[in-house]
């Protein structure tokens, strides 16, 4: 699989991935020629081949400067998606919509309905990720320190009955629950991507800012508040020269199909991140380590 945008200049980043009713549907970050951020969506009958399908249209005030990074999830036979205001520096937070079909979303009207405190952080909230953990639906997502310099990531919860509005969300610490300290990982850690595995909750990440490279690293918890690496080195490195992610494997979203199948979907660029696209692996889990099935 490797899948872009040619409409929007071979520019794709960004994946999130469900399966809704017989398909397959993909959501990912697009720019346009004026260099706002979208987000645009795919479809596919078999996680091989993608079409693009169309772009959500930005229609409340806080997306006029664009929106990015989904994150998305089905739950009682409905599409939500949770995804960033763009171009607002320390100001960027989460938004909600949700969809009957998986194409036309109905945003919630107290976008952004999320943002991190500012006493640990800059109160920035990025790459939105969502995940059900102890029958609550958990929110992972990157923000910065108040010199707007160091990438980290954050978590909050909500009932999965509360409607997902402001008044939803609990930070799960007043602290980082994962920050760079690895000499690949640079300043940056960014778009978590969580998957629950034999009662332990897996965060795949992006280690390093864009194309610096940018590699995946992994996490685990057993209580989806404290994370450890499962190792110091990348678990999905950037490719060889010349190869289409050879500036970068990054922005992860990992993938549960319903035959029990995992998938990691990345991102990658070969030329310094002048164009983009999205792949994936297949991954498994042995021994409370992720491994690659080829």
């Amino acid at each position: 699989m490797l899948f872009t945008n040619q409409e929007a200049g071979c520019f794709a980043k960004d994946p999130a991935v469900v399966r809704f009713h017989d398909q397959y549907l993909m959501y990912y970050s697009l720019r346009h020629t004026d260099g706002s951020f979208g987000i645009g969506s795919a479809v596919s009958d078999d996680l091989e081949r993608w079409t693009a399908s169309g772009e959500i249209p930005r229609t409340q005030s806080c997306e006029s400067n664009g929106i990015a990074a989904p994150g998305a999830i089905v739950l009682n036979g409905r599409v939500h998606l949770f995804y960033q205001t763009y171009g607002n520096g320390p100001r960027d937070a989460i938004c909600h919509a949700v969809s009957e079909n998986g194409i036309d979303f109905a945003k919630n009207p107290e976008n952004p309905v999320f943002h991190p405190s500012d006493d640990w952080c800059c109160g920035r909230a990025i790459d939105a990720d969502v995940c059900i953990w102890n029958g609550r639906l958990h929110l992972y997502f990157a923000t910065r320190d108040h010199a707007m310099r160091i990438q980290k990531v954050g978590g909050a919860w909500a009932a999965l009955d509360s409607g997902f509005g402001k008044a939803a969300w609990t930070q799960l610490a007043n602290q980082s629950l994962l920050t760079p300290e690895l000499s690949w990982e640079g300043e940056c850690i960014e778009a978590p991507a969580t998957i629950a595995d034999s009662g332990s909750l897996y965060m795949f990440y992006g280690g390093s800012y864009n194309c610096t490279p940018q590699q995946i690293g992994c996490a685990v918890s057993t209580d989806g508040v404290f994370f450890r690496r499962v190792s110091a080195l990348p678990f999905l490195s950037c490719g060889v020269p010349g190869a289409w992610n050879s500036s970068e494997s990054g922005h992860p979203y990992a993938f549960r199909d319903g035959d029990g199948r995992v998938y990691l979907f990345y991102q990658g660029s070969p030329d310094g991140g002048k164009t983009w696209y999205l792949s994936h692996v297949r991954i498994g889990f042995q021994g409370g380590k992720p491994m690659l099935i080829s």
